[in-house]
């Protein structure tokens, strides 16, 4: 058993998440990136948007200042302009993910007592990581969901393919997320 640090696991976790919503994203087109599954859901597009937004804003100076940016719009995240193209929203949420990676590489054990603020409340860097894990784990579910029942019958399963646990379990082979 190997011994993995706890940066380390944040790290790995926060690379599965990104891999299932980018896998699940490669599989709908621009239409079904851009559709509202019911009139009071988020697209895809709107979930990529806000959460590049929120991943900008919370890692850009992550140990020294809010992560509450003053120039983030928040609300407007969740608006969506037909003539956006998808790229456009694909390089925010890439850009955002560059800034997670490069701010949370750098920390070690001796960061996580810390304190950093959200919107004015004082969290200890564990409690902020843990924070924006959880947030992203939970839009990557919605991204994930959304793009299946788009896709229907010709989604293609971004774990172990449905009907075929008890083979993997006696393949002897490892399941680790996507990461």
């Amino acid at each position: 058993m190997s011994t993995e640090t706890y940066l380390s696991l944040l790290l790995r976790e926060f690379r599965g998440i990104k891999k299932l919503a980018d896998g699940a994203m490669t599989q709908v087109d621009d239409q079904a990136f851009f559709t509202q599954p019911g009139p009071e859901d988020n697209s895809i597009a709107v979930i990529v948007k806000h959460v590049g937004g929120n991943l900008l804003s919370r890692w850009t100076d992550f140990l020294t200042s809010d992560g509450e940016k003053p120039n983030r719009d928040r609300d407007a995240e969740f608006l969506v302009s037909p003539d956006v193209p998808r790229a456009r929203l694909m390089a925010t949420w890439e850009s955002g993910w560059q800034t997670l990676f490069a701010n949370l590489e750098p920390l070690s054990d001796a960061d996580m007592p810390r304190t950093v603020k959200i919107r004015g409340e004082a969290l200890t860097v564990l409690q902020a990581v843990n924070r924006q894990l959880t947030h992203y784990a939970y839009h990557a579910g919605q991204i994930v969901y959304v793009a299946k029942h788009l896709r229907g019958a010709a989604w293609k399963g971004l774990s172990i393919p449905k009907g075929q646990s008890v083979q993997f379990n006696q393949s002897g082979r490892k399941y680790i997320e996507p990461s």
